[in-house]
């Protein structure tokens, strides 16, 4: 299977339950399909490639009818299925008139993987037509199906043509808003999705020949039930998980703060810093401007379009490449030639600021990597002067909510939020001694490691308890697991629902 679906999804087994009836006897069908056929037509490799598309079609083909007849037979007494065409009618009205209503969605307006919308808009700056939607329609994200965006519609409205709108006429709508949420849908979906930077599921081909379980109305509502109370219940304890991080992140962001401006010994006598935004420092430190701490001049980075990935080049720096902890991310590498990169190229310790942007202000420390790296055009390299400042030290500063109110001070004066390097030049920077310096450091990086390993434990439960819940749906929407009126009882909640599957 590897050889015909996007190499992202190799390590998620298929198998979990993939129904879907298409048939098909040759490569034109297979782009119909929306298989890539590879139908390159070059003298020398065009017609190879095109067969050897048709082959990996007919190989999938097979592999899916395969699933296709174990997985139905395995449905529940009682239960039968249907392709996803006659049990739902697919919305087709549209409409071209701007409204200030903000009645229009968008697939970043879903959040991924909860089936919950995040934020509505208008339509005033939206030039092509938007598909029109009822409430109790099942919406589902057809572009980059892997994002799992899909919602049961609460209002009458209106989302972009990348969202499919499904009006359920054989099937509850909170069964249908859960079967096409479960991983059985989505997984299918992304085997078929077809396109490789935009990727997505077309409906007259793909998801109108899928086949989904159809239990007897009633158990469709006990079902949707039991999932509403037992994934409110897992949304909840995933809240609060979150919120612990958030926690987690304002303790630590405080204790560098109190460290590293006020050091380790609390009861040290103090003086004001002559800046109001920073506040008293110990008597004995004092708060120069960086640029009397630095060995060479503020330097802004290379001014190069970010086309190639070889990674045998040295790699080039973008404020996106690094996160605020800094960690680099290894799926946006670019490199650049090393005859141009030359002019920017970064030595350990050296101290990355953002100067533009949303992101401006972010900084990085350029440490611990094995390889060459060069910068970019929005970040401004600082090197200090070693016998004066510790890099280190410089860049946990950055992280202190001192900081923040310097940046936020900073853009209370200009019209775009933008920091030159003559304004960093002149950020204050509470100085100890060297040998403090150091003691301080030493101590923010242990406890650093333990917020870690704090945040590393709660994001592992997180990452459980959102496997459960798919999971569970997948259970329960492919009669793995059997929901009694009992169990939605036993989960908090009574199945009033109409007959579309909407609470009474």
């Amino acid at each position: 299977m590897s050889n015909t679906h996007d190499s992202r999804y190799d390590a998620t087994p298929l198998g979990l339950g993939i129904w879907w009836r298409g048939k098909s006897q040759d490569s034109g069908q297979a782009a119909t399909l929306g298989w890539k056929t590879e139908s390159r037509w070059d003298s020398r490799h065009g017609q190879t490639a095109c067969r050897r598309g048709a082959r990996r079609l007919a190989g999938t083909e097979r592999a899916l009818s395969d699933q296709h007849d174990s997985l139905l037979d395995a449905l529940p007494d009682g239960w039968s299925f249907d392709r996803l065409k006659d049990v739902v009618a697919l919305r087709n009205d549209k409409t071209d008139e701007a409204s200030a209503e903000d009645d229009y969605i968008e697939l970043e307006d879903l959040e991924s993987g909860t089936g919950r919308i995040l934020s509505r808009r208008n339509t005033l700056e939206v030039e092509s037509a938007v598909t029109l939607f009822k409430k109790g329609d099942v919406l589902f994200g057809k572009l980059r199906p892997y994002l799992e965006k899909y919602y049961e519609a609460e209002f009458d409205g209106k989302c972009t043509g990348e969202i499919l709108a499904f009006k359920p006429e054989r099937i509850a709508s909170r069964f249908l808003f859960y079967c096409v949420g479960s991983r059985w849908f989505i997984e299918c979906c992304n085997a078929l999705a077809y396109g490789a930077k935009m990727p997505r599921v077309s409906w007259p081909t793909q998801l109108s020949q899928f086949n989904v379980p159809l239990p007897p109305l009633p158990e469709q509502q006990r079902i949707a039930a039991y999932l509403d109370a037992s994934c409110a219940a897992l949304d909840a304890a995933v809240a609060a998980k979150r919120r612990q991080l958030d926690t987690l992140d304002a303790l630590r962001r405080e204790t560098i703060t109190r460290v590293i401006t006020r050091g380790l010994r609390p009861s040290t006598r103090t003086k004001t810093s002559g800046e109001d935004w920073l506040g008293e420092i110990p008597a004995h430190w004092s708060a120069p401007c960086l640029k009397r701490l630095l060995r060479e001049p503020l330097t802004y980075g290379l001014n190069e379009a970010a086309e190639l990935g070889d990674r045998d080049l040295p790699r080039y720096l973008r404020i996106t490449d690094f996160d605020d902890d800094g960690n680099l991310r290894d799926d946006t590498f670019r490199s650049l030639p090393r005859e141009i990169a030359r002019e920017g190229l970064l030595e350990p310790n050296d101290v990355l600021f953002a100067r533009s942007g949303a992101t401006v202000g972010k900084t990085f420390m350029f440490r611990n990597y094995d390889g060459e790296a060069c910068f970019a055009g929005y970040l401004i390299r600082a090197r200090t002067l070693l016998r004066k400042l510790d890099p280190l030290f410089l860049y946990l500063f950055t992280k202190s909510t001192a900081y923040e109110t310097w940046k936020n001070l900073i853009f209370t004066q200009a019209t775009i939020q933008n920091i030159s390097a003559a304004k960093y030049n002149y950020l204050a920077i509470p100085l100890p001694p060297l040998d403090e310096q150091q003691a301080i450091v030493a101590h923010l990086e242990e406890k650093s490691a333990e917020f870690r390993a704090f945040t590393a434990a709660i994001e592992t439960q997180i990452a459980t308890l959102t496997a459960y819940r798919k999971s569970l749906i997948h259970e329960c929407v492919t009669g793995q697991r059997r929901i009694s009126e009992a169990d939605v009882k036993c989960a908090g909640v009574q199945s009033g629902f109409d007959n579309r599957g909407a609470k009474q």
